[in-house]
């Protein structure tokens, strides 16, 4: 049974903002998408924050929140995260809730219009220690779920001419951080501002 997180947790705004300096700093500061950055100077990214405590409640957020994205100016949103800082706080669950979004996507006949990208406190890659700092490229404060439009990522991809060399680039800059270097961004979840 997954377990969720206590319920004093940090208020919406608290949450968004601390994603949100993830994003600035560890993302886009340290290049490790570069993609994301136009989206966000450009205002297009939607920070949505999921009460759900389970994974039922969760699965229909993020409908939710794909019919949205999909219904909404590509010019306004391009792109939303939603976080859900209450459910799945398990890598093991969360990796395993990742194959009901997948029947999801396909049950609302978006496969090839969005996809989803998954982001962790606690991710591990495939065929990778727990401490291997280059699992810090998918490290988010809490768990996060991006929601992409297909189309913005082939136009973005194409205008980056070795959008392949993305994965290993981001390796190289996190083992020159270093774990030390990591702490130092100061991009994990915030521990004070409980409602």
């Amino acid at each position: 049974m997954p377990k969720t997180l206590p319920q004093n947790i940090l208020s919406h705004e608290a949450i968004i903002a601390a994603t949100r300096h993830w994003l600035e700093r560890a993302v886009i500061g340290l290049n490790l998408c570069p993609f994301a950055k136009g989206v966000h100077v450009k205002g297009q990214v939607r920070y949505v924050v999921s009460d759900a405590r389970d994974e039922e409640s969760l699965l229909a957020d993020l409908e939710r929140e794909l019919q949205a994205l999909q219904s909404a100016p590509p010019e306004e949103v391009d792109t939303t995260l939603l976080i859900h800082p209450q459910v799945l706080d398990s890598f093991e669950y969360f990796s395993c809730f990742l194959g009901l979004v997948d029947v999801l996507l396909r049950m609302l006949r978006l496969r090839g219009v969005l996809q989803v990208a998954s982001f962790h406190p606690d991710y591990v890659f495939v065929d990778t220690d727990p401490d291997d700092i280059t699992n810090c490229s998918n490290r988010s404060p809490f768990p996060t779920l991006h929601l992409l439009r297909e189309a913005s990522l082939d136009r973005a991809v194409a205008a980056f001419p070795d959008a392949a060399a993305i994965y290993e680039r981001n390796f190289v800059t996190l083992k020159e951080l270093g774990h030390h270097g990591w702490r130092q961004l100061a991009v994990g979840a915030p521990q004070g501002d409980r409602q």
